[in-house]
């Protein structure tokens, strides 16, 4: 995360790589982001992304799911081979199914077409606040998550399962230690939409997807989930396990 890392200001702007094969929406998408104090590079397809992805190392990706040649559930796909850069997507309202696989490949959020350029803003800065913790002055620290083998620090942003990093996603991340930070208490997608993505609305597949992603990380068998517990009727509960 080197742009923010490097303490951009509090209102946590970052380096953007934005992916359209679209010029105008580039354009416009560039616009909107800089006017909200980001710093913005532009690729119009799938190889150019990754190549940029390498070398400019963004804070976060912009990434609309149909390109020409690679596509942008691949293109995903591979920034997850190396990377948790967050990943905001670019769907058709129709593209359902794709929406869904780019959650499950690692995407943090999305946009449906046709969007607004000021909603995708927010989303870009929702995102990077979320991916980076910047205390205030004076604040105490995030207090460690523990539960048994697994141990989650906040301040860091660091999850260790058996001493070993586990490859969370920032909005994985935000999941899990709320998660532990509430053991016990089942909730609905609704309601960790609007605690975790921060959001009044939104697709539950969206919370479905994580969860799942999230067992695969942190159960022995995420068939067979031991500490995210389905509350059938409900939604999910952490379980505590040490």
């Amino acid at each position: 995360m080197a742009g923010v890392a490097e303490g951009k200001a509090a209102g946590v702007t970052g380096r953007v790589l934005v992916v359209d094969d679209d010029v105008t929406v580039r354009d416009v998408v560039r616009r909107y982001l800089e006017r909200a104090g980001h710093e913005v590079r532009l690729a119009g397809n799938g190889e150019e992304a990754l190549h940029l992805a390498e070398t400019i190392r963004p804070d976060l990706v912009v990434l609309d799911l149909m390109l020409p040649g690679l596509d942008g559930l691949e293109v995903c796909r591979r920034l997850r081979e190396s990377s948790a850069v967050p990943v905001v997507m670019l769907t058709a309202l129709g593209e359902e199914e794709d929406r869904i696989l780019g959650l499950r490949l690692g995407a943090d959020d999305y946009v449906t077409k046709p969007f607004s350029p000021r909603e995708l803003a927010l989303r870009v800065g929702s995102v990077l606040r979320r991916a980076v913790t910047v205390p205030a002055p004076g604040a105490r620290p995030a207090r460690e998550l523990v539960d048994g083998d697994l141990r989650v620090d906040p301040a860091a942003r660091l999850a260790l399962l058996r001493g070993v990093e586990l490859p969370l996603t920032s909005r994985e991340f935000d999941l899990l230690a709320f998660f532990l930070a509430h053991p016990g208490t089942a909730f609905t997608r609704t309601e960790l939409l609007e605690r975790v993505w921060g959001w009044d609305f939104g697709d539950h597949s969206t919370v479905t997807v994580h969860v799942r992603r999230l067992r695969e990380k942190v159960e022995d068998e995420p068939r067979r989930p031991r500490r995210i517990s389905t509350v059938w009727g409900v939604g999910y509960r952490y379980d505590r396990q040490g």
